[in-house]
């Protein structure tokens, strides 16, 4: 039995994300994520303004005038979502965690594709797989995955992509729309994705449609003048000691943190990945928005 807080904390999550969906996202997701190609549907008679290179010339010999053949788009898709939640996740200074605002993109996007009818699956991963839930359609299927990125319990607290991508690899031979919730950021802000990762992310990227979703906090980003700090890192434990009383420390790591970002950005254009920055203390459904709109511009262009 699923207690009632768990419920109703999932049904507030259905509710917010849904009123999202109907009004902005169900239809941009249909028109940026392409199917598996197009099916034949029918034999019809050439029409002005059809495309020749359409014509059926078997049917056009026999019947002695033109006939093309019509071909609809393979639209079911699956949505495979690859989420983060290793220990970094539980941080959020504010009212919503990484981890909750991860579960509400998860949402929005998984009630956006079962509407277009595809399937949505889930990896859960740290420094290993955690869970796997197989792609399936429906609405009671959404809500269970809403709940596990929100409260599965993952064994350890470290981070590595590279296992939860050579996992998706091996488990889903055909093409997904795969996308990436983390938060892609170390306490010692190294910057750079590890080159074994971004070699990773091209060859998945090859065989799936890969979009990335950066998950950030304000105080990973900045911090707050409160005077000398002990720093633990989630995942590891190490720990580091910060003078956020001085306005040059505290413009340092923002200069740091700033800098790792456009790294992080320049790693995914690099890599032919889209990706999307969004923060726990800011409304997500315009960084949605403007991605969608991004990446329709660019699919009409060709």
């Amino acid at each position: 039995m699923i207690p009632r807080e768990i419920l109703k904390k999932i049904r507030q999550i259905e509710i917010r994300t849904n009123r999202i969906v109907t009004e902005t996202l169900a239809g941009a997701y249909h028109s940026v994520f392409k199917g598996q190609g197009m099916n034949f549907d029918e034999v019809r008679e050439y029409q002005p303004g059809d495309d020749v290179r359409s014509i059926d010339w078997n049917v056009t010999a026999r019947m002695n005038h033109p006939f093309i053949k019509k071909f609809i788009e393979e639209r079911e898709l699956t949505l495979m979502l690859v989420v983060d939640v290793s220990g970094s996740g539980l941080f959020g200074s504010r009212a919503q965690s990484k981890r909750e605002l991860a579960a509400e993109i998860a949402s929005v996007l998984a009630f956006s594709a079962i509407r277009n009818n595809d399937k949505v699956g889930v990896i859960l991963f740290t420094d290993e797989v955690e869970k796997f839930i197989p792609p399936r359609k429906g609405r009671s299927h959404v809500l269970r995955v809403i709940r596990e990125v929100l409260y599965f319990e993952p064994r350890r607290r470290g981070t590595d992509l590279n296992k939860a991508l050579e996992f998706l690899m091996r488990v889903q031979p055909h093409k997904a729309v795969t996308v990436v919730v983390s938060d892609f950021l170390t306490l010692e802000g190294s910057g750079a994705l590890p080159r074994e990762t971004q070699t990773m992310l091209r060859q998945t990227n090859r065989k799936h449609d890969v979009v990335a979703v950066q998950i950030t906090d304000r105080y990973e980003l900045e911090l707050p003048a409160l005077g000398r700090l002990t720093l633990e890192d989630a995942e590891t434990g190490e720990v580091l000691e910060v003078n956020t009383g001085r306005a040059s420390s505290r413009d340092a790591f923002a200069l740091r943190q700033e800098r790792q970002l456009g790294d992080l950005a320049r790693q995914f254009r690099s890599s032919g990945i889209d990706s999307i920055q969004l923060r726990t203390d800011e409304a997500y459904s315009a960084a949605l928005g403007r991605f969608f709109e991004t990446r329709e511009k660019r699919r009409m262009r060709g």
